[in-house]
């Protein structure tokens, strides 16, 4: 009798599925997913809501180095054989996130070519990302780089419909995000609802307009300092 044939590996189902190997957590906003020095022993799926990684340095200055969303790993530096996490990675709105312990991960990488294919491209998005992070801040004002951040976290770039608002989320961050002071952030957010490129709305959320896109792509006079 013939063998039924195996179905094909799925990488969404298997990151939608839990088992003593891989768990699905809740996280409430400002909640800490792992924290900087915590030993790396595991990569964690963000299923629902947004994360960002920061990191402390001695002196006690704080910096964010990354934002990340649905569909996007974190923690992958373990599989490097790196002992320790470099950053802290929080909750910035409530979230759903898989955790994956890393001889879980490394051998579904090894065992099924769609999940590593679906891994890579991730890992070079976030090379990409990397790269033109760090061409915005060498290269472009801080009106430019708070533009390009509320564009970033409101998806536009990637792929599907963008999510023009964007939850709550305050200036100190944004300042954070950018490599800026609180008061600068303050003084583009105003500038950028003047010209109906961002509305607030209640409960403290943001829309986020195409039209800001003009800050970056176009040196309007209207939109110089």
């Amino acid at each position: 009798m013939a063998r039924k044939a195996k179905p094909p590996f799925n990488p969404k189902a298997f990151l939608a599925k839990t088992n003593g190997r891989r768990t699905i957590s809740k996280y409430r906003r400002n909640q800490i997913v792992f924290s900087q020095g915590d030993p790396a022993d595991s990569v964690f799926y963000i299923q629902k809501g947004k994360v960002k990684k920061t990191v402390l340095s001695e002196q006690g200055k704080e910096a964010i180095v990354a934002v990340l969303g649905p569909d996007e790993f974190c923690g992958e530096g373990c599989l490097t054989g790196q002992p320790r996490r470099l950053a802290t990675a929080a909750a910035m709105e409530d979230c759903e996130i898989m955790r994956l312990d890393k001889e879980t991960i490394i051998r579904v990488l090894h065992d099924e070519p769609a999940f590593s294919e679906m891994f890579v491209a991730h890992l070079l998005a976030r090379t990409i990302r990397v790269e033109a992070d760090l061409v915005d801040q060498l290269f472009n004002s801080s009106e430019k780089r708070l533009a390009r951040a509320l564009l970033l976290l409101a998806n536009f770039g990637k792929e599907g419909k963008p999510e023009t608002v964007i939850a709550k989320i305050n200036q100190e961050t944004l300042a954070e995000m950018i490599g800026t002071t609180r008061s600068r952030v303050s003084h583009f957010m105003n500038k950028f609802r003047e010209l109906g490129f961002i509305d607030y709305n209640g409960a403290g959320t943001m829309e986020v307009h195409s039209s800001l896109l003009n800050v970056i792509l176009y040196d309007q006079p209207q939109i110089k300092r």
